[in-house]
């Protein structure tokens, strides 16, 4: 029951339909489509615990569980449809420890957005786009469109004119609120050199809001014209690399890599940002040798921040986007043939000493609902034993 879903369309329905839910149930599905599309969910059956849907229940959120706008709560009745302001759509069903029925079922797809308008939220800068055909049917040419800063000029193309908005720079202005980053600018579309304007100014508001590992972007258009809203989420971007010593020089390319038994492996977590004020923390890392499955077949070396390996070690970072740690090749990689690691990572503001990064181990006996929860999940691998004359390739 629930998950991380990215299909552009499925099916949805509560544990064991059309037979009936087990009790104390709680599934939360995170439906991501492709970029500038939304997402429609649409209800063929409910049959739950009904009233005032205390007990039993459906939650539809418009983005991630933690930070978005609740759609609708429902338990019986109609069998509505919605659709997502971005493509992004959370549903959580939620069921108490009395009654149970047959539960619901859901079919969801994607549909394209407005296409007059679109933007990215990536890594290095925020990739804007507005189309000449849309800046034509309002009365303005290319040349009318300018950034909150007028010294960062867009590319023309024939159909469409694209800013490329650094995170620190251009005029940007960043914000911080609870646990959210926001990073907005303006492009404006003017009718200068007229005394007289005929046309009202077109505002477009950009902002790309980072909550620990989940960017929501949006853009929308001021002044009453014609209203335009773009949500887009994404994923920030971290990988993780071998080195071959500690001294962090130089990568380890082989794959699979072939180690010794007790010999000590190197890895360097590393986000990819253009904002310097981030910070990058190691929660979780697991061994397996299914790299689909880190549950059935699991070795902890490090879960929720709390050691469990005794050979695994921090080293200090010259920034704060790396994060660098070791530990032994452990008996677990002698009796399977290849091993893989799975780590969560948490991204947090710098110098927040609230925020998870900061807080080291947790002991949680259950999952914690809050934002902070929000992960990044990286598999690196596979490993193998070395065994007689195997060698490792050239590690530079």
């Amino acid at each position: 029951c629930g998950g991380s879903i990215s299909n552009s369309s499925g099916m949805l329905q509560s544990p064991f339909y059309p037979g009936s839910y087990p009790n104390n149930t709680d599934c939360v599905w995170e439906i991501q489509v492709e970029n500038n599309f939304r997402v429609m969910l649409t209800f063929r059956d409910i049959a739950m615990q009904s009233g005032r849907c205390q007990y039993d229940y459906i939650e539809v959120y418009d983005g991630p569980p933690h930070s978005s706008p609740l759609l609708g709560r429902l338990c019986s009745g109609s069998f509505p449809t919605y659709i997502s302001s971005s493509n992004m759509m959370t549903i959580r069903f939620h069921s108490d420890s009395r009654y149970t029925f047959r539960g619901f079922q859901a079919h969801y797809s994607s549909i394209p957005a407005d296409h007059n308008t679109t933007l990215l939220c990536l890594p290095d800068y925020m990739h804007a786009v507005v189309s000449r055909d849309y800046l034509q049917s309002q009365g303005y040419s290319a040349q009318m469109v300018t950034l909150n800063d007028d010294h960062c000029k867009p590319t023309v193309t024939p159909h469409e004119v694209i800013f490329n908005i650094p995170y620190n720079g251009c005029g940007t202005i960043r914000e911080e609120n609870d646990d959210t980053i926001n990073y907005s600018n303006m492009i404006k579309v003017t009718s200068s050199g007229y005394i007289i304007k005929r046309k009202k100014n077109i505002h477009l508001h950009i902002s790309c809001k980072m909550l620990q590992n989940t960017w929501m972007q949006i853009m929308y258009v001021a002044e009453d014209t014609v209203d335009v809203n773009e949500n887009q989420f994404g994923r920030y971007d971290i990988n993780i690399t071998f080195y071959d010593s500690s001294s962090f020089l130089w990568q380890v390319h082989d794959s699979p890599y072939y180690i010794d038994l007790n010999q000590n492996l190197y890895l360097q977590a590393y986000l990819h940002s253009s904002d310097p004020n981030l910070i990058v923390f190691v929660d979780t890392c697991v061994a397996s040798p299914d790299p689909h499955d880190f549950n059935t077949l699991a070795y902890d070396i490090i879960k929720n921040g709390c050691v469990r390996d005794s050979s695994y070690a921090t080293y200090y970072s010259p920034y704060s986007h790396f994060a660098r740690f070791k530990f032994n090749a452990f008996e677990f990689i002698s009796r399977h043939t290849l091993v893989y690691l799975q780590c969560e990572l948490v991204v947090c503001r710098l110098g927040d000493y609230s925020s998870r990064c900061y807080r080291g181990c947790i002991n949680r006996s259950k999952r914690d609902t809050s934002s902070a929860e929000e992960k990044v999940n990286v598999v690196v691998g596979p490993l193998q034993l070395r065994e007689g004359g195997a060698q490792s390739r050239n590690t530079g």
